[in-house]
C-alpha cells in the first residue's frame, strides 16, 4: 500500500462498518502525520528524526493508558485492543526514509515494505478481530504489492526527491545505473526493467487476493477494489513501457467501472 499519502488506504469509507470508522480515521491521521514529518517541508534530518521519536514516545504513553496527546488514537487502541507494534514499525520505516536513499536489492526493499506498508493491513485485520497466520500472510502480500506498485508509479517523483526505490542490483541486471533515471527512462533496457518490476508486484497482489473472500461483508468488496486499483496502475505502467517520467499513470473515471467489473470476477 502506498505509504506516500496512502492512495489505497480505505479511509473510513461507507463500505466500512460505522463502528470502525473512527479507529481507521485515527490510524490514518497518525500515519499521515508521521509520513509528512519524514517527507514534507524543509526540516533538517535531525529534526525530522526527533519528531518521529516523539511520536514513538506518544505510543509508549498510550501503552501506559494515557492519551499521549492523541485521544482518538488512544481510544481506538483501547476499544479495539489494537497492537502498537505495527505503529512503531511504521515510524521505523518513516525514519528510514529520512536517512536511506538507495536499496541494494529486493531483500532490503521488502524489509522496508514489511514496516512501511504491511502494518496498515495488520491493523485492519485487528479491527476485524481476524488473527490467523494465513490471513496475515495474504494481507502482507497485498500491502507489499500495493507499495511496490506505488513505487513504480512514482519513480520520477522519488527521483526528484533524491530517492531511488528501484534496487541497485535490478538496475545492474538490466545493464542500467542511475544515469537511466537522470535520462528520464530513455535508456534502451528501461522498459524491460520496469516490466520486470511490475510483474513482481502483480504476482504479489494476486497471491494475496484470497484475503478479499476472508474479510466479511462490504470491506471484502472494498479490498477487491483496492487490489484491482493496484493491478490497474501496474497495467497502465506496462502500457506506456514504463515511461513514468512523462506519462505517470493515474486512475481515471473509466478505470473505476473496469475495476468494479473485474472485482465481481475475483
Amino acid at each position: 500500500m502506498g505509504v506516500g499519502h496512502y492512495e489505497n488506504f480505505p479511509v473510513a469509507s461507507w463500505l466500512m462498518p460505522a463502528r470502525l470508522r473512527p479507529a481507521v480515521r485515527a490510524i490514518y491521521r497518525f500515519a499521515r502525520t508521521a509520513d509528512d514529518i519524514a517527507d514534507e517541508g524543509d526540516a533538517a534530518a535531525a529534526d525530522r528524526l526527533a519528531a518521529l521519536a516523539e511520536l514513538g514516545a506518544t505510543l509508549d504513553r498510550i501503552a501506559l493508558g494515557q492519551d499521549g496527546g492523541w485521544p482518538d488514537l488512544a481510544a481506538a487502541v483501547r476499544e479495539h485492543a489494537l497492537p502498537l507494534a505495527p505503529l512503531h514499525a511504521l515510524l521505523s520505516a518513516f525514519a528510514q526514509d529520512v536517512t536511506v536513499r538507495r536499496y541494494p536489492g529486493y531483500p532490503a526493499l521488502l524489509d522496508y515494505c514489511r514496516r512501511s506498508a504491511n502494518p496498515v493491513g495488520r491493523l485492519l485485520l485487528a479491527l476485524y478481530r481476524i488473527d490467523e497466520p494465513q490471513a496475515a500472510d495474504w494481507s502482507d502480500r497485498i500491502c507489499t504489492g500495493l507499495q511496490l506498485a506505488n513505487f513504480w508509479q512514482d519513480v520520477a517523483v522519488d527521483w526528484g526527491k533524491g530517492r531511488i526505490y528501484l534496487p541497485q542490483d535490478e538496475l545492474a541486471r538490466f545493464d542500467l545505473d542511475e544515469s537511466a533515471l537522470a535520462d528520464g527512462g530513455r535508456s534502451g533496457n528501461w522498459a524491460a526493467l520496469m516490466r520486470s518490476q511490475t510483474d513482481r508486484a502483480r504476482r504479489m497482489l494476486e497471491s494475496g487476493a484470497p484475503l478479499t473472500h476472508r474479510l466479511p461483508g462490504r470491506i471484502g468488496w472494498e479490498l477487491r477494489l483496492v487490489v484491482q486499483g493496484g493491478l490497474r496502475i501496474l497495467e497502465r505502467i506496462d502500457r506506456v513501457d514504463g515511461d513514468v517520467f512523462r506519462r505517470r499513470p493515474r486512475l481515471r473515471a473509466g478505470d473505476w467501472l473496469l475495476m468494479a467489473t473485474r472485482s465481481l470476477a475475483m
